[in-house]
């Protein structure tokens, strides 16, 4: 079954604490390479037959007004998994 994939992220414009968390880690741990950590979400969602452009605009209208907070996310991508 295809599966359609969401990726939530916090704004750009916004802080990430949980991001500055495993940033700080990542540094104390010897890794300082890595200067911004920036943590999101991904959702998938599992379809039951082939995935039309009507299921694409149907998952992502689901993305834009139940899946992320539009005040302090954006949707970042929406794309097909076999």
């Amino acid at each position: 079954m295809p599966t359609i994939v969401v990726d939530v992220m916090p704004k750009a414009e916004l802080l990430d604490p949980q991001g500055k968390a495993v940033t700080g880690s990542l540094a104390r741990l010897g890794h300082g390479k890595f200067q911004n950590v920036r943590i999101g979400k991904r959702i998938e969602l599992t379809v039951d037959g082939e995935v039309t452009d009507e299921i694409l605009a149907e998952a992502k209208q689901i993305a834009d007004e139940v899946l992320s907070n539009q005040v302090i996310e954006d949707v970042v991508g929406i794309e097909v998994v076999e």
